[in-house]
């Protein structure tokens, strides 16, 4: 393919992918409250409340837009990683290209447990921030603000835990081998520790080691998969 067919093939990629986040926008739109008395769930569990406040005339539909987007963008996830496989296909040997299904799959899935992690330590995460400032200090959360974490939390898990299947990929490549991974663990401990600092919106300890855990659980796992692979 010439430059320009690339181009117009990205293109056409982009577009089905925007239409699909579009689509998966208007049905959390619709299921917004639905959707918030779920998310509802670890901040009633920790407070008792069971309702958040806003203190601008236009959060209230500026956070049912922005609760819309994260999760066009979450249903959507299957779309987006299946047009990004088929922009890469052509570039691939044909035996390479029947990890297509396999690679799409075990992406969607891992993202969905990412997210599942992420909501599971949101008690444990909400308890320490909102007791981190001692008894002087009352919480009183918005519902841009508390609704912004949620979604920022398991976009961040969904990515993080995307970690296996990038490594995968780059040992079909042959851009990385087992050998590497074995010799890199040392680092990869510390990148991966500060990736999960840097990454956790919330920044409590909690989430930074549930992040962290799994993700060198990941590495060792790949390692293993590599092996069989002979790469």
């Amino acid at each position: 393919m010439t430059l320009v067919e690339h181009l117009a093939e990205l293109r056409k990629r982009i577009m089905i992918s925007l239409i699909a986040v579009t689509v998966g926008g208007v049905v959390c739109f619709i299921f917004f409250g639905t959707i918030v008395r779920f998310l509802l769930d670890p901040y009633t569990e920790i407070t008792g409340k069971t309702a958040l406040v806003f203190t601008d005339p236009l959060e209230g539909f500026t956070t049912r837009l922005r609760v819309a987007g994260f999760g066009g963008l979450a249903l959507a996830a299957p779309v987006v990683l299946w047009e990004l496989w088929r922009f890469v296909t052509p570039g691939l040997y044909p035996r390479e290209k029947r990890y297509a299904v396999p690679f799409v799959l075990s992406s969607v899935a891992l993202f969905l447990l990412g997210g599942f992690v992420a909501y599971q330590t949101l008690p444990r995460a909400l308890d320490f921030l909102l007791t981190i400032g001692g008894d002087e200090l009352t919480p009183l959360l918005t519902a841009g603000k508390y609704l912004s974490l949620v979604s920022l939390m398991a976009i961040a898990f969904g990515v993080a835990f995307e970690f296996p299947v990038v490594l995968t990929f780059l040992l079909l490549a042959r851009v990385l081998s087992t050998a590497q991974l074995r010799r890199w663990r040392r680092w990869v401990v510390i990148g991966i520790v500060t990736f999960a600092a840097v990454i956790t919106p919330s920044a409590d300890p909690y989430s930074q080691l549930l992040m962290a855990i799994p993700m060198y659980v990941f590495y060792e796992a790949v390692i293993i998969i590599g092996r069989i692979m002979r790469r």
